[in-house]
C-alpha cells in the first residue's frame, strides 16, 4: 500500500496540508511532530522538519523507520537561479545536489559525497511526471523541471548566487532537498523535490521573500494535494 511522506522545512509550509488531513494523529519524535492521517485518500504522514539538511535528513529516516513510507516528496520554497523562472513559478526536480559539499581536493566531483555513487540524485520519473502535472494544472506554463542545488546557506548576494550557478547548474536553490534526496536513496525509497519561487537570491530577497513566501508555499500544498490525488488513482487502477 502506497504511503506518502510530506516533509516541509516551515510550518507554512505544511499548515495548508494539515488542515485537510482526515483521521489525523500526532507523534512527537526526535523534535518533530509527525501527523499520520489521509490526504485526498491517500495514507500520509506530514511533518515540518525545520530549515537545514541536517534536519531535512532526520525527518527522513524517522518516517522510513518508524511510519514506513513508501515515497517522499519534499514541498516549500526557494530562491531562483535561473533567469526564466520568475517569483510564483514552480520547479520539479529532475535531479539535486549539493553546492556546498566540497572535496574537490581528495578527487571527488565538486557536490559528491563519498561513497555516492552519483553527484546529483535523480528524483522518481513516476513521481516527477504526478509532480510535473500536478504544478502545470495549478500554475499552467510557469513549471519548470530541472535540478535544484541545497546548502546550508540562504542565499542573498549576486556573488554567491553566480558561483552556486557555475558549480551546480541548478534551476534553484533551498536548504533541505539533497539531504532529503540522498536520505531517501540510501533507504531505496523514491522522491521528488518541489519548489515555488519566493526570491530571486539576489540583494532583492530581504524585500521579496516576505511578501511571496506564504503565497509560494500554498501553491506547493496545492500541487502535493494533487499529487497524493494522482498517488491514489494510480494505486486503485
Amino acid at each position: 500500500m502506497t504511503k506518502l511522506g510530506i516533509i516541509g522545512a516551515m510550518q507554512v509550509e505544511v499548515e495548508t496540508l494539515l488542515g485537510e488531513m482526515e483521521g489525523r494523529t500526532a507523534l512527537e519524535k526526535a523534535g518533530s511532530t509527525f501527523y499520520e492521517g489521509n490526504l485526498a485518500g491517500l495514507p500520509v504522514v506530514v511533518v515540518q522538519c525545520g530549515v537545514g539538511k541536517v534536519n531535512a535528513a532526520l525527518c527522513v529516516q524517522v518516517l522510513c523507520d518508524c511510519f514506513g513510507v513508501t515515497h517522499l516528496v519534499n514541498t516549500g520554497i526557494a530562491g531562483s537561479l535561473s533567469a526564466e523562472l520568475d517569483i510564483g513559478d514552480l520547479v520539479v526536480s529532475r535531479d539535486v545536489m549539493y553546492h556546498d559539499f566540497d572535496c574537490v581536493h581528495f578527487g571527488y566531483p565538486y557536490g559528491r559525497v563519498p561513497g555516492m555513487d552519483v553527484t546529483a540524485f535523480p528524483a522518481d520519473e513516476a513521481l516527477l511526471g504526478y509532480a510535473f502535472a500536478a504544478a502545470e494544472a495549478v500554475n499552467p506554463g510557469h513549471t519548470k523541471v530541472g535540478r535544484i542545488a541545497s546548502g546550508d546557506q540562504f542565499v542573498a548576494e549576486p556573488g554567491v548566487k553566480q558561483k552556486i550557478i557555475e558549480n551546480t547548474h541548478g534551476l534553484c536553490t533551498e536548504m533541505e532537498g539533497a539531504a532529503i534526496a540522498q536520505t531517501a536513496c540510501r533507504n531505496a525509497v523514491p522522491f521528488v523535490i518541489l519548489r515555488a519561487i519566493s526570491d530571486k537570491a539576489d540583494d532583492s530577497a530581504e524585500m521579496d521573500y516576505p511578501t511571496f513566501e506564504r503565497i509560494a508555499a500554498h501553491r506547493c500544498a496545492q500541487v502535493t494535494r494533487s499529487l497524493a490525488k494522482q498517488l491514489k488513482a494510480a494505486e486503485d487502477a
